[in-house]
């Protein structure tokens, strides 16, 4: 279940490796590459406008973020070298992603999987 008072304590931006490092106040920590960030947006256009259908995101493997702008005290908004820039990661957000990588992705490649699949059989 989603934490809904998450509280970052650190986040830092590794340039070279394109991952965004973050420390919470519960002690859980986690490292995000961009690419993962990327497709899992928080914005409308990629998980669906008014609860519509979410869009699967691909070909982001050497994506960039370009700028981290951070947005009150609750979030920050990432700016990609694709000129994505919609989606507002709030602590809570950035908290289940650090939870969950794992899962998170295992799900996004079979999905991948599936659709490459899909369209060899076509």
């Amino acid at each position: 279940m989603p934490q809904t008072n998450a509280r970052l304590t650190d986040l830092k931006w590794h340039k070279r490796q394109q991952t965004i490092s973050l420390h919470f106040a519960d002690g859980t920590e986690g490292t995000l590459p961009a690419e993962f960030l990327r497709v899992f947006s928080p914005s409308a256009e990629v998980r669906g406008h008014g609860g519509g259908e979410a869009m699967l995101v691909i070909g982001k493997e050497q994506v960039k973020i370009v700028a981290i702008e951070p947005v009150g005290r609750y979030a920050v908004k990432l700016v990609f070298d694709d000129g994505h820039d919609s989606g507002l990661y709030d602590w809570n957000t950035l908290h289940d992603f650090c939870l969950n990588k794992d899962a998170m992705w295992q799900r996004y490649n079979l999905l991948i999987k599936d659709l490459l699949a899909d369209n060899q059989s076509d």
